[in-house]
C-alpha cells in the first residue's frame, strides 16, 4: 500500500517538485512537467515522451543528455492533458521538429493527437509514436490496439539517439516506430496497487494466486493462476514473446535481442535475479544472443508487485543506437559531455483578457459557476463510488480525475466571471479547464463537451434554447469524432448522445429549457444504467469487457450525475 501522502489530490504535483529538486543538475520544471537541464541544440529533434504519473521512472526518470528532452507528467495513472504537452514541447523545440513519444492509451492517444494537430498548426513539424508493445492486450493481427508497458524504453532510447545523432525528425520517427515494431512485453503480477489515500487496491489478487497479462495502470490480470517457481515463471515470460517474431526476423536462432526484465513497484531485485538466471538459460537454450541485459525498475505501476520481460530484436542499426551514452535521473549508459544549460523554469502565462459581454450574459455566466459548484460538489460526494466503479475493469482513478477536472473547470469559470466575462467565455474557459488539470480520456472530453457548447452561447442577450440544443448535439457529435466512441461501446457516450437527442426533440416540441433539460438528463441516466449490460470496445476496459457487464460505465455515470445535479438549478433560475 501507499504510506506517505500530505493531500491526494497534490501528490502528483508534490513529486514532480520534490523530484526537479532531487535531479536539478539534469532536469529543470517547466509547465506541464519537466524538461532537460542542457538546452536543446539548434536544429535537433526535441523527443518529448509522457504519460500519467506513478510509473516512475518512466517518464519524467528518462528525461536527460541521450534520452529524452522532456516529459509531460499527468496525474496518477492520468495522461496529460493537451496544454501539459504543449507547454513542454514549446519549451524544448530548436527548430528541428518534436516526435512525441507516449504508450498506447485512450487519453493518451487524444491528448498527444491534439498537441500534435496544434504544434503542426503553429508551423512547428511534429510526428508521434504510440508504443505498442504489449502481446497479453491485443492479438498480433491487432497489434495497433496494444497497450505499452515497459517496452517504452527501447523506443524512447532508439529515438532520442537517433535525435542526438542529428537525424531529421522524419528519420527520427522511422526509427521510433521501427523499434516499437521489434518489441515485445509480457507481463504477470502478485498484488494491485493503491493510490494515495484509497482504502482498497485498484485490484486485488488471492493469496498464493499470481495474475497474468498485467498493464501497468492497475488494470486486472487476463486470467489468475497459481503462483509458479521461478524458473517456471521465467518459462511462461519468455515462451509467450518468442511465439510472435517481429517483421524481419526469420528466426529467433542466431538473433541479438536485450532483454528487460522489469520490476512493477515493489518486486525484490533479488527475486527478479532469480527469475532472469533462468530467463538468460531459456534465451540461449533458444540460439538467442541477450545484448546488454536490464534486470531492474523502468516502468513501474506504483506500488504493483510483477514483473514484466520485454525483447527487443536488434538490427545493426538499432543495436548501435541501442549503445548511445545516456544521462538522465534513473537511467545512464556510458559517459555524455554536459550540455549548454536551457532558461529556468518558466512562467505562469498571465490571465487572458476577457472580451465585452451586457449584463443579461454575465447573469448567465453566474449561473453557469452556480451550475459548476453543484456539479463539483456532487462528484466530490461520488468520488470513492465512481473510483470503484472504474476499478472493475479500468484504472480506479475516474473519481480523482472528475474531481480534479470539475474543480478546475469551476475555479476558471469563477474567474472569468468575476472579470466580468459573459456565457461563452464563461463556459469556455471552464472546458480550459476542466481538459487542463484533469487530463486523462475523461479530461479532454469534458473540455470538448464545455467548449463545444460555449461556442453557441455568445456573450451577449441570453441563450435561445434552440442554440443550446445546437450546441449540445454539435458537442455529442465532436466527442464521437474526437474519441471514435459511438453508442453501444460502453464509454460516456452512451448517456450523451441520449442527453443531446432528448433535449433537442424536446426544445423542438416547444418545451421551456428547464423543462427540456430534466427530461434529457432522465433520459442520460436511464441510458447511463443500461451501460451494466453492454461490452466495452473502447479504452482500458476494452481487454477485459467480460468482467465489465453488471456494472455501469464510470463516464456515463458521471455524466448523468452532472446533468441531474444540475438539472434543479436550471428550473430554480428559469434558464431559457
Amino acid at each position: 500500500m501507499t504510506r506517505l501522502w500530505n493531500e491526494p489530490g497534490d501528490f502528483a504535483d508534490e513529486m514532480v517538485d520534490g523530484f526537479v529538486a532531487a535531479h536539478a543538475r539534469l532536469v529543470r520544471r517547466v509547465t506541464g512537467g519537466v524538461a532537460r537541464r542542457s538546452r536543446t541544440p539548434d536544429g535537433e529533434t526535441a523527443v518529448v515522451i509522457g504519460g500519467g504519473s506513478g510509473h516512475y521512472p518512466a517518464f519524467a526518470g528518462m528525461v536527460g543528455p541521450g534520452l529524452a528532452h522532456g516529459a509531460a507528467m499527468g496525474n496518477l495513472f492520468a495522461s496529460p492533458s493537451t496544454q501539459q504537452i504543449l507547454s513542454v514541447a514549446r519549451a524544448v523545440e530548436r527548430g528541428g521538429g518534436v516526435l512525441l513519444a507516449y504508450g498506447n492509451y485512450a487519453g493518451d492517444v487524444l491528448n498527444f493527437t491534439s498537441a500534435q494537430e496544434q504544434l503542426r498548426a503553429e508551423g512547428i513539424p511534429c510526428e508521434s509514436i504510440a508504443v505498442t508493445d504489449d502481446v497479453s492486450s491485443a492479438p498480433a493481427d491487432e497489434r495497433t490496439r496494444r497497450r505499452g508497458i515497459a517496452g517504452d524504453l527501447t523506443v524512447f532510447r532508439a529515438a532520442a539517439a537517433a535525435a542526438t545523432e542529428g537525424l531529421p525528425l522524419a528519420d527520427v520517427a522511422a526509427i521510433a516506430r521501427r523499434a516499437n515494431e521489434r518489441t515485445r512485453s509480457f507481463g504477470v503480477a502478485f498484488t494491485g496497487c493503491s493510490l494515495p489515500g484509497a482504502d482498497a487496491p485498484l485490484f486485488e489478487v488471492p493469496d498464493g494466486r499470481m495474475a497474468v497479462g498485467l498493464g501497468i495502470h492497475g488494470e486486472p490480470g487476463l486470467s489468475i493462476t497459481d503462483i509458479p517457481t521461478a524458473d517456471e515463471l521465467a518459462e511462461m515470460l519468455v515462451a509467450r514473446p518468442l511465439e510472435e517474431l517481429p517483421d524481419g526476423v526469420a528466426s529467433a536462432r542466431g538473433a541479438r535481442v536485450v532483454p528487460v526484465l522489469n520490476g512493477l513497484g515493489s518486486l525484490k531485485y533479488e527475486e527478479m535475479f532469480v527469475v532472469y538466471r533462468r530467463i538468460a538459460q531459456l534465451l540461449d537454450a533458444a540460439g538467442i544472443e541477450a545484448v546488454d541485459p536490464h534486470v531492474g525498475e523502468y516502468c513501474t505501476s506504483f506500488d504493483m508487485a510483477g514483473t514484466s520481460l520485454t525483447l527487443f530484436w536488434l538490427d545493426d542499426e538499432l543495436e548501435r543506437l541501442w549503445h548511445a551514452p545516456v544521462d538522465t535521473p534513473a537511467y545512464r549508459r556510458g559517459a555524455i559531455a554536459a550540455g549548454e544549460p536551457d532558461a529556468e523554469e518558466e512562467h505562469e502565462a498571465a490571465a487572458a483578457d476577457v472580451p465585452p459581454s451586457d449584463a443579461p450574459s454575465r447573469g448567465v455566466a453566474r449561473t453557469i459557476v452556480a451550475a459548476l459548484e453543484r456539479a463539483a460538489a456532487a462528484i466530490d460526494d461520488s468520488a470513492d463510488e465512481l473510483g470503484r466503479i472504474d476499478r472493475i475493469a479500468g484504472d480506479g482513478d475516474h473519481g480523482i480525475g472528475m474531481q480534479r477536472g470539475a474543480h478546475a473547470a469551476l475555479d476558471a469559470a469563477r474567474d472569468a466571471a468575476d472579470r466580468g466575462a459573459g456565457a461563452q467565455t464563461t463556459l469556455a474557459r471552464a472546458g480550459d479547464g476542466w481538459s487542463d488539470r484533469a487530463g486523462g480520456t475523461s479530461g479532454a472530453i469534458w473540455g470538448v463537451i464545455l467548449r463545444t457548447v460555449a461556442a453557441d452561447l455568445g456573450d451577449t442577450g441570453i441563450p435561445d434554447p434552440a442554440a443550446l440544443a445546437t450546441g449540445l448535439s454539435l458537442a455529442s457529435d465532436a466527442v464521437m469524432a474526437y474519441g471514435k466512441a459511438q453508442p453501444g461501446d460502453k464509454t460516456l457516450v452512451d448517456a450523451l448522445a441520449p442527453l443531446a437527442e432528448a433535449f433537442a426533440a424536446r426544445i423542438a416540441d416547444g418545451d421551456a429549457a428547464p423543462r427540456a433539460w430534466r427530461v434529457a438528463a432522465e433520459a442520460a441516466e436511464s441510458a447511463a444504467a443500461a451501460t451494466a449490460d453492454l461490452l466495452p470496445r473502447m479504452g482500458r476496459a476494452r481487454t477485459h469487457s467480460e468482467k465489465a457487464i453488471g456494472t455501469p460505465d464510470p463516464g456515463a455515470h458521471s455524466l448523468a450525475l452532472i446533468a441531474l445535479t444540475v438539472s434543479d438549478l436550471f428550473a430554480a433560475r428559469e434558464v431559457r
